[in-house]
């Protein structure tokens, strides 16, 4: 493991009856561990986890350490660690040698790429600061959908990844798909994808999820395929297997992939009892989620609006009117006349006007006349690549698309002390 030494602080005390004595060492090198220390052989080791409004020095004092040796152990800290500002939560390791029940190591697990690490040699206690070595592999995945882009994801990579890095896999391969499918409601049972990525795991274990490198989305039997292509400006974007943009004029959904609570049709509204044409779209969300424009254009309402409650209306360039409902307010500088860019998020989630519950209400008319999302947003800009890009995305697309066609596992061997982000 690569050892970065920002300070050593030591500190060493001669205990004289009930007396201490600190005295402060300019520098002290770690002991080298022998063979049978690095395998854990005679040792022990406790977990622990710092709770709220506790000191480390009562954390190591619940672990074994006394009093006087907790102190000077935290005071080792100086130059790393202000041990006031510790967060609540810290996870931290104690270590000692089964000959004796007092500790000779501890670790501090700052976040998944440090460590801080308390080491005692006698009564002298020091520490350093290690960054934890990330390994690198590329790795493919396959799902089935029968509910929803997470179910697919969660049971093709439950080998292969952690349930968080499950999650976060299908938040990378939704936002890949944003300008050509709503991964609320455009997905149906049998659909299935396909993922290259590159995935980072730790020595204990831990793995988070890199860049995509590629991905097949397969639908009604015709797969929309995703590479990763990086321009000479250093601008990464995707591109299907002819070379042409992913982007398009309108993202699919105001949402970045959040639950859909109803599609565009006939329903019955839930306060007025009633059946009506619900012309539009709605997603569940968290009361305060912040809402995007699918696309470039300007603002001509920002207000209330009877059963819409706070209601946002913006017009594109091709005469296409976005309109946002039941909306708990808008983002800073949202007014009548402003321009916005697509993706800006213009609003938040609320539950104003004729709603039961905190959601947004989407429609799209063109022309005046509301239109099915699904259908009047189904258009793509299609740009492609040409000159000396186009003959460098072909040959890399040609090596992951070979990629995307093996058995899911590991792909590419790891590189250790890389990281995929």
């Amino acid at each position: 493991m690569t050892r970065f030494v920002r300070r050593t602080a030591v500190v060493a005390v001669a205990v004289a009856g009930a007396a201490a004595a600190l005295t402060y060492l300019p520098s002290v090198t770690l002991p080298t561990r022998s063979p049978a220390e690095r395998l854990g052989l005679n040792r022990w080791h406790a977990s622990d986890t710092l709770g709220k409004g506790e000191s480390l020095a009562a954390l190591l004092g619940r672990r074994g350490l006394d009093a006087g040796d907790a102190a000077v152990a935290v005071q080792s800290l100086d130059g790393l660690l202000d041990d006031r500002r510790i967060p609540a939560g810290l996870k931290v390791q104690v270590h000692g040698d089964t000959a004796s029940t007092r500790a000779t190591d501890v670790d501090l697990l700052l976040d998944e790429d440090r460590v801080i690490r308390l080491h005692r040699d006698g009564e002298v206690w020091s520490a350093v600061e290690d960054r934890i070595p990330w390994s690198t592999d590329t790795v493919l995945v396959r799902g089935v959908v029968h509910t929803n882009l997470y179910d697919a994801l969660d049971a093709g990579g439950a080998e292969l990844l952690s349930k968080g890095a499950r999650i976060a896999l299908a938040w990378e391969v939704a936002d890949v798909y944003e300008y050509r499918i709503d991964m609320s409601r455009d997905l149906q049972d049998g659909d299935s994808v396909r993922v290259l990525f590159e995935r980072s795991t730790n020595p204990s274990g831990t793995n988070r999820i890199g860049r995509v490198l590629a991905a097949g989305l397969e639908r009604g039997g015709q797969e929309i395929t995703a590479v990763r292509f990086v321009h000479p400006d250093g601008k990464a974007e995707f591109f299907d297997d002819k070379g042409r943009s992913l982007r398009a004029s309108f993202l699919r959904a105001p949402l970045s992939f959040r639950r859909i609570s109803s599609v565009f049709g006939r329903r019955k509204h839930p306060i007025l009892g009633i059946w009506r044409q619900h012309a539009g779209t709605d997603y569940s969300a968290a009361s305060g989620t912040p809402v995007r424009t699918i696309g470039d254009g300007v603002v001509i309402f920002a207000g209330h609006k009877g059963g819409y409650g706070n209601v946002l209306e913006i017009r594109h360039r091709n005469g296409f009117v976005t309109r946002y409902g039941h909306l708990k307010g808008f983002a800073k500088g949202i007014k009548r006349g402003h321009s916005v860019t697509q993706g800006e998020t213009v609003a938040y989630v609320g539950m104003t006007g004729l709603a039961t519950g905190p959601h947004l209400h989407f429609e799209v008319l063109v022309n005046g006349v509301q239109r099915d999302p699904r259908t009047a947003l189904r258009q793509s800009a299609a740009v492609a690549l040409a000159g000396r890009e186009r003959v460098r995305f072909d040959a890399e697309a040609q090596v992951v698309l070979a990629e995307l066609e093996r058995t899911p596992g590991v792909v590419r061997a790891a590189l250790v002390g890389d990281s995929a982000r």
